[in-house]
């Protein structure tokens, strides 16, 4: 069964999973001990640490071996805003960073301090010159990831820590999505990074701090991992995460080059998916973005189902769509982007993945969509003007083709019902006339923009409503 969701997890690479039943062998007992135990596991955990900062770029004693790379981002960012408290607490970072950071951020507003997020344009790339332009004299941290987790983009880091360099501001770099890839480019003060991301256990996480940064750990002090992650630490798993990517650099010096190679099956991907399969917009930025990742989103499709469908074709495979989401909001990344969110699909293929899952994928796809369409009543194609599906009954329209246009009813409905019925009444107005649609779905605000770009209508705007919001469509074409 093809498993095409490493950005998330990626598989136990063989090599960590020996490492970690090596080490659970030798380097179960404390580190810190002087006794014969106690040197052999510290003698691994030194192992470890030097071979993972030979693969992030970075000095032995600059790595910190933290429970999971969630909190290296909570433990990087609080230490780095809490030693420069006095230089000021305003902190920056991209519309598109992982939750993580999104999170600490949330906290460090609600205690006080001033947050700007900077924009990025519709393939998810923040521009350097934006975030130089969100500096200022109380800035004490701005935070970039160095790829995106759900579209695949990778930012300017470097164009950006040169700016924060010149300014004297540090620059947090989450790495998660680019460390199995290879070390981050650029003057970045502090790096954090995820080991299930490449291949290593869950539960280990790096936390980089660069000599010469300003950084106060936060709560009780420990002695440990340099006061920076409190406890004793996994040390089976650390061994087998450090292994794991010093294998992965490994094989990208002296063997094929498997980031090339999967680049290429991406960009199969890329290009057959909107010739298979109609009305699909294909995310993120095409040439500057991770080698095995791409998003494309799937218009009059619901998220779960499509992921459902796949499934049980034997494909695993993640969302960013609100369809699939339990609080029905959409992905912030593909909102601050501008992009058609509904059934938004993200294939991430693991070291490995062979070309003949690919080329199934590819022929699997098409029937996935066309299955999720027929349930919603949407025939192949554009919708058909009044074409009706069980699933769709109630008000097409309310009122007369008036100078006021056409109104859709879709309030109760989730996406990617509201596109549908838009789809369904665009053809009853005349060109220069206006459809609106009220929605109370979260997705709806920015699917229905995305509708019409791909559409080419015009989108008027959104107005309020009772309840929900009006959202406000003339025809063009």
């Amino acid at each position: 069964m093809p498993y095409f969701d490493a950005a998330s997890t990626a598989p136990l690479h063989p090599v960590a999973r020996e490492a970690l039943l090596a080490a659970l062998d030798e380097g179960w007992a404390d580190p810190a001990r002087l006794y014969r135990e106690g040197r052999r596991a510290r003698m691994l955990l030194d192992a470890a640490r030097e071979a993972a900062a030979g693969a992030v770029g970075c000095r032995p004693d600059e790595l910190t071996f933290t429970p999971s790379g969630t909190h290296a981002v909570h433990a990087g960012m609080a230490g780095v805003l809490a030693a420069r408290r006095r230089a000021g607490r305003h902190l920056v970072h991209s519309a598109v960073e992982h939750s993580a950071v999104l999170h600490a951020a949330e906290a460090h507003a609600a205690a006080g301090g001033t947050v700007t997020e900077v924009p990025v344009d519709r393939t998810g790339r923040v521009a350097a010159g934006a975030v130089a332009g969100a500096l200022g004299g109380d800035t004490a941290l701005v935070c970039l990831q160095s790829a995106n987790h759900e579209v695949g983009t990778e930012q300017p880091v470097a164009e950006v820590a040169a700016h924060c360099r010149g300014a004297g501001v540090p620059l947090l770099v989450d790495a998660a999505q680019s460390v199995p890839w290879g070390p981050v480019a650029g003057d970045w003060s502090v790096l954090t990074a995820s080991a299930h991301k490449w291949g290593g256990p869950p539960g280990v996480g790096l936390l980089v701090v660069r000599k010469g940064t300003r950084f106060a750990p936060q709560g009780p002090s420990d002695e440990r991992e340099s006061g920076r992650s409190p406890g004793f630490g996994n040390l089976p798993a650390v061994v087998a995460a450090a292994a794991s990517l010093r294998a992965l650099r490994a094989a990208a010096e002296s063997g094929p080059d498997e980031a090339a190679r999967l680049r290429g099956l991406v960009e199969r991907i890329r290009a057959r998916v909107p010739e298979l399969v109609p009305d699909v917009e294909v995310v993120g930025d095409p040439v500057r973005r991770l080698p095995h990742l791409v998003t494309f989103s799937c218009l009059y499709v619901d998220g779960e189902a499509l992921l459902h469908e796949l499934d049980r074709a034997g494909f695993s495979v993640s969302s960013g769509s609100s369809c699939t989401s339990s609080t029905l909001t959409p992905s912030h990344v593909l909102r601050a982007m501008g992009v058609l969110s509904e059934g938004n699909v993200r294939i991430s293929l693991p070291y490995g993945t062979a070309e003949e899952d690919v080329a199934r994928f590819l022929a699997v796809l098409p029937e996935a969509v066309r299955s999720v369409r027929e349930r919603f009543g949407v025939p192949a194609g554009e919708p058909a003007r009044g074409a009706a599906g069980a699933d769709l009954a109630g008000p097409q329209a309310a009122g007369p083709q008036a100078a006021a246009g056409v109104v859709v009813d879709a309030l109760g409905r989730r996406c990617p019902v509201p596109v549908i019925e838009l789809a369904k009444v665009i053809g009853e107005v005349p060109v220069g006339g206006t459809v609106t649609v009220l929605s109370d779905d979260a997705a709806a605000r920015q699917d229905i923009p995305a509708w019409c770009a791909m559409r080419a209508q015009e989108y008027v705007g959104e107005e309020p409503a009772e309840r929900g919001a009006a959202y406000v469509v003339r025809r063009r074409v």
